[in-house]
């Protein structure tokens, strides 16, 4: 397609607009894929029956709002993979007012350096390490999960990992809990500050790290693949 004949770039509409995400996305290293949910805190602005949000390259299972005690099932559920965009559709009008949307999906975790994708090294024992680690700047984050992914629509982020117990889980803020279920681990973080989506970030694979205290006693660490430090380490 020319530049003449693609669609002119048109914005989210802003009838429903999020203040908060909390994520929950478990990544596969071994098939990579992830699965995912999230509920969105969201403002109704106005009475309208469709959501309209970004997403590419995930497939939703199961969509829902809720809103004072009552949770109402979606009746269509259609994504856009020219616009990238998924639209929700409800029975009826939703609310005006505060609200969350619950939405369930799966996703892959690709190999084109953008979104959620996997990345792979060679560990200091010569074994083959694979990653998962994202790249959202500027409008990427809707391959990780459905959300308003235009940089002027911010919100705060609740954001959970779940990992192998051997690797490391991080994303953009400090851990709060941290359980291990068998031989999988469960990491969540505290809520973000308001910001834009492509800002949000989470790796998981096997790394290490180095770390010092500044002049103010600040904890800095730096994490590094496996292969430096043994690099470092050796005589």
């Amino acid at each position: 397609m020319s530049a003449s004949q693609r669609k002119p770039f048109e914005h989210l509409p802003t009838s429903v607009l999020p203040s908060n995400y909390t994520l929950y996305l478990h990544p596969d290293l071994h098939k990579f894929t992830f699965s995912g949910k999230e509920s969105i805190d969201v403002e109704v602005k106005e009475s309208v029956s469709t959501v309209k949000m970004n997403s590419a390259e995930i497939e939703v299972q199961s969509a829902s709002f809720s809103s004072g005690g009552t949770t109402v099932t979606s009746s269509d559920i259609k994504t856009n993979a020219e616009d990238e965009t998924l639209t929700v559709t409800f029975p009826d009008s939703l609310p005006v007012g505060p609200g969350q949307i619950h939405l369930n999906f799966t996703g892959i975790l690709n190999d084109k350096l953008r979104g959620f994708y996997r990345s792979c090294y060679t560990a200091g024992d010569g074994s083959k390490k694979h990653i998962a680690v994202t790249q959202f700047e500027s409008t990427d984050a809707r391959r990780a999960f459905p959300c308003w992914d235009e940089p002027a629509i911010k919100a705060t982020f609740d954001v959970t990992l779940v990992s192998p117990v051997a690797a490391v889980a991080l994303s953009n803020m400090p851990v709060v809990k941290e359980e291990v279920q068998d031989e999988i681990k469960v990491t969540t973080y505290d809520r973000t500050p308001i910001m834009s989506t492509y800002l949000v970030a989470f790796v998981v694979g096997e790394f290490d790290y180095v770390e010092a205290r500044d002049k103010n006693d600040v904890l800095i660490r730096v994490y590094t693949l496996l292969v430096k430090k043994n690099k470092e380490n050796s005589p």
